[in-house]
């Protein structure tokens, strides 16, 4: 097994797990609201089509794909500005890193499609430059906001020296654990891809 291989056996167990809580916060919580059951339907959806990328780039076409997951991040933004109730911009930036995911999807999923892949990745020279600032964008935005969402629960890195807000519910940093995790795995992937 190649090291790359390996790599992508860790982001496909990543991404499965990260699927099936998706899965489930979209479906057990009966006090969710349907804005929140979507959004965590999407999750699911690139959860799962992120666990399968690695074993199927081969060129086939994907428009299908890329239009979802195109409107998946339009999604994020346009339902914080829809329900905002008092700081519109605080809502929208928010939704910016899930945007950002789905938007690497969507860009992930549009290089896959036909010559433009394989042209890439077979005469690296002849890629767009274009090509390379979205990906290099994408991939600085997503490991920014993993990095940030992975060092919420460390005191230490933010001035506070041994007083930790001990708190019973372990729920908040799990979830900002795997928020910063899919992230990392996702910045990971767009730049093995590219």
């Amino acid at each position: 097994m190649s090291a790359a291989d390996a790599v992508y056996c860790m982001l496909t167990a990543l991404f499965a797990v990260a699927a099936v809580l998706a899965l489930r916060y979209a479906i057990l919580p009966p006090g969710s609201g349907w804005r929140s059951r979507v959004d965590h339907l999407l999750h699911t959806a690139m959860a799962l089509s992120m666990a399968v990328m690695p074993w199927r780039w081969d060129g086939r076409p994907a428009g299908a794909e890329t239009a979802f997951f195109a409107a998946a991040a339009l999604w994020f933004p346009l339902t914080a500005v829809i329900g905002r109730r008092k700081s519109g911009l605080t809502d929208i930036a928010r939704t910016l890193p899930y945007s950002a995911g789905m938007a690497a999807m969507a860009w992930m999923t549009h290089l896959t499609t036909g010559p433009s892949y394989q042209a890439v990745h077979l005469d690296h020279a002849m890629g767009s430059r274009t090509e390379d600032v979205v990906t290099g964008v994408l991939a600085l935005y997503l490991l920014a906001c993993a990095l940030r969402t992975l060092t919420l629960d460390m005191p230490t890195l933010h001035g506070t020296s041994g007083a930790v807000d001990v708190s019973t519910s372990i729920e908040g940093p799990c979830t900002r654990f795997w928020h910063g995790s899919m992230a990392l795995g996702t910045a990971v992937m767009l730049l093995m891809h590219h």
